[in-house]
């Protein structure tokens, strides 16, 4: 059975979700999401969205501040579209139904913006500490009541469907996509998901990690599959850790937002001491690298297990009214940020490499999109400044519809695709290798491909993937598909990836700290690390 449509939007956060409610108004759109239509990264986004909203900011600030973030990698015109773009993306949010927090004023709303890491002004309208769940809610509700878009949830995409694969084409042609296989994870069917333009916004990777803010799903899956369709993909080897996750056993790696050191919270040591003014002149509110390296220094030195977030001093009535949910989730754990510190610890976060696409988002391979934390755009440079996110993933979901409706609207038919084979597969009888591969493959980045690598630590994990990347191949063509194994393979081919970039880079810039070449080296490597398969 072929599912059809002129758009084919894998992914439901921010990204998908807004490009889809914008494409519906040209075509129809099929939306695949390996959960329930609200479950994205988007969802748990606590902080906020970063635009220039006062008499008291630029563009140019916050251009500036993007660009120093990203240590030398920024490409400079995107980050001026992006900037640029932001007030009417909010306004467009606001529109859309999305409350921000904030006060009536003559001229509409006036926002009650927040400051974080590496930001100059205060720049991030926010709605309470769940602004993720404000905007993903108010997108989902304008889904499900849109007539041109159909949405399969609790389905995973598996591959691409490449042009190559199924037309003769010549060898100097540009392949194309025209949509992606899908497992149906409830009735175990695998469906070909036909459509002119296919639009990856499945995320990020952040479970290729041992520790991570992320929620299970952000297995890289959108990146895995471009990179085997033949896509190129870059800068990889930037991989945010956040650094303040709360640290107990059952949070799961809860985040506490950088909007709290925004606000003036203070990161200290087990007896108090306050150590960000000795690793950077912004102190607690150092761009996240910084942050995050102090923090896995100080640890190192001290054999402790976390270091301490404190806003004591900020009083419980300002506590309470401005992070009400993350106070209240504290509470879940045995903490009350009112009375001490919170133990933290950093985490797998953000990824500000992907596929690598153009302004528009388009990918090398053509009528292949990627958006959102999936695409490489050149925003983030080496290292993403906080709050960006969110807003790229607006700016770009809007170019890339204008692109794709472009593309759909000149013609083209989608050709014969075959549905999908299982080519002798059975039945597993040995799950236990997806858990012990996954296990490893993420273990071992966390040691090696972490927040500081050393050359001996990603030549031992480039040999362990080669091995593992072997006999999950072996396992993946063997025995019929399921959504742990595609998961699997997933986070294997992305943490083959990560480690390519990693090796590639010579040099310490941004998120990618190498103590065999501690020094920034413009000279070599002022470069985006571009690799194809």
């Amino acid at each position: 059975m072929r599912i059809e449509s002129d758009f084919l939007v894998i992914g439901s956060g921010i990204a998908g979700l807004s490009f889809a409610l914008k494409a519906a108004k040209a075509g129809t759109v099929t939306i695949l999401t390996k959960r329930d239509l609200r479950e994205s990264a988007t969802y748990y986004a606590q902080g906020g969205i970063a635009s220039v909203s006062s008499s008291e900011d630029s563009f140019e600030s916050h251009i500036k501040d993007t660009l120093d973030a990203g240590a030398g990698l920024c490409n400079r015109r995107i980050v001026e579209i992006v900037v640029r773009d932001a007030p009417e993306r909010i306004k467009e949010l606001i529109q859309r139904g999305v409350k921000f927090t904030g006060r009536a004023a003559a001229d509409g709303l006036e926002f009650d913006l927040g400051k974080e890491g590496g930001h100059s002004k205060r720049r991030i309208v926010h709605a309470e500490d769940l602004t993720g769940k404000a905007v993903e809610e108010a997108l989902v509700e304008k889904i499900r009541s849109n007539g041109n878009i159909r949405v399969f949830e609790n389905h995973i995409a598996v591959d691409l469907i490449s042009h190559a694969k199924f037309v003769s084409a010549s060898p100097m042609e540009r392949d194309m996509v025209w949509g992606a296989y899908g497992l149906d994870k409830s009735a175990g069917q695998v469906r070909a998901f036909s459509a002119k333009a296919t639009i990856l916004a499945t995320g990020g990777a952040g479970k290729v990690y041992l520790f991570t803010s992320n929620p299970d799903i952000a297995t890289g899956d959108g990146i895995a599959m471009a990179w085997r369709a033949g896509a190129d993909v870059s800068n990889m080897e930037f991989i945010q850790f956040h650094p303040t996750c709360l640290y107990h056993s059952k949070a799961k790696s809860f985040l506490i937002s950088e909007a709290l050191r925004g606000e003036g919270a203070h990161l200290t040591v087990s007896d108090g001491t306050r150590f960000m003014e000795r690793y950077h002149p912004m102190g607690d509110l150092a761009p996240r690298d910084i942050v995050a390296r102090a923090i896995d220094f100080e640890l190192k030195k001290s054999g402790d297990d976390c270091v301490y977030l404190d806003i004591t001093h900020k009083g419980a009535e300002f506590i309470k009214s401005r992070f009400p949910n993350i106070y209240k989730k504290c509470l879940e754990f045995g903490f009350d940020m009112t009375i001490k510190p919170l133990p933290v610890v950093p985490a797998a976060h953000y990824i500000c490499g992907g596929v690598a696409v153009d302004e528009n988002g388009l990918s090398t391979i053509d009528r292949l999109w990627a958006i959102g934390e999936t695409a490489s755009t050149g925003l983030h440079g080496a290292n993403r400044l906080a709050s960006n996110s969110l807003l790229e993933s607006l700016v770009f979901a809007d170019r890339a519809v204008t692109d794709a409706v472009r593309l759909v609207k000149s013609g083209g038919e989608v050709p014969h695709i075959p549905e999908w084979e299982t080519l002798g597969a059975v039945e597993s009888d040995e799950a236990v290798v997806i858990t012990q591969n996954w296990d490893e493959i993420r273990r071992f980045m966390w040691n090696y491909v972490g927040i500081v690598r050393s050359n001996k630590r990603l030549e031992r994990a480039s040999r362990r993937m080669s091995l593992l990347k072997n006999e999950i191949n072996d396992y993946y063509w063997g025995f019929k598909i399921t959504s742990n194994l595609i998961e699997l393979r997933n986070i294997a081919t992305v943490a083959e990836i990560i480690i390519r970039c990693a090796l590639a880079r010579k040099e310490s810039r941004g998120l990618h700290y190498n103590i065999d070449y501690p020094e920034r080296d413009d000279l070599n490597y002022a470069r985006d690390t571009v690799i194809r398969p």
